[in-house]
């Protein structure tokens, strides 16, 4: 028999999608759900945290659950996740298609900025990401060959975080990062989905280890239509 949280999930589903409550709008509160659905209020918390994490709702402290445009996916900027985790989190069909992978040149800033004494080799992987059929990032990664040796085509296509936290017994610890909306290049043109859109959402990030080692440049280029792009700010005044 299905929980009774995930049958009042469904139905609030449907209900968003049928624009009972319009993007942006509030949801009732716990209290009218509650008595809506004649069940308690553990169970109604457990069915809007579950919209919460697939992207239907935002939780404000203070004024309720506000519905969210359900077609976008929510990315946190100021968190560190791997492509693999952030789908799972989504539950979202994907797929990762390695474009490229090979070792970048000298002269490329890039390699100046994760080999500054030019002694190291430093890798590049670049990977095309597919969701729910439409292949929408274009990531490019940089990766200092001392720090993560031996990167191979079938574990980018998987999760390097993965390999890189649990085969390589490392901890990764923060990052820099900064985040534009450019014009597509000839590579994002022949790579990615488009569909006429004349602008990318460009997150840029330096990623270190927890002993402040720097390890990882990435460009992530995404399609604009997509995606919510999601922080927490707070007022230090």
């Amino acid at each position: 028999m299905q929980n009774k949280y995930i049958s009042i999930y469904d139905d609030l589903v449907k209900k968003i999608k049928q624009n009972i409550w319009p993007i942006d709008s509030l949801l009732p509160s716990e209290n009218e759900l509650t008595t809506h659905y004649e069940t308690s209020r553990e169970t109604i918390r457990k069915a809007l945290n579950l919209l919460s994490q697939n992207g239907y709702i935002q939780k404000v402290r203070g004024k309720g659950s506000v519905v969210l445009d359900y077609d976008k996916f929510t990315f946190p900027v100021s968190g560190i996740e791997s492509f693999t985790e952030l789908m799972d989190k989504l539950q979202q069909d994907s797929y990762t298609y390695v474009h490229e992978i090979g070792f970048t040149p000298t002269q490329n800033k890039i390699y100046r900025t994760l080999s500054p004494d030019n002694q190291d080799a430093v890798w590049y992987v670049h990977r095309v990401r597919e969701i729910a059929g439409e292949k929408i990032i274009l990531d490019k990664d940089y990766f200092n060959e001392a720090i993560i040796p031996k990167l191979s085509e079938k574990i980018c296509s998987q999760s390097i975080y993965q390999h890189i936290e649990e085969t390589l017994g490392l901890k990764i610890g923060f990052a820099h990062k900064e985040v534009t909306v450019e014009e597509p290049t000839e590579e994002d043109k022949a790579l990615l989905d488009l569909k006429g859109f004349y602008n990318v959402v460009v997150i840029r990030s330096q990623v270190y280890l927890n002993d402040t080692t720097l390890f990882q440049y990435t460009e992530s280029r995404h399609r604009p239509d997509k995606f919510r792009f999601v922080d927490f700010a707070r007022r230090t005044k």
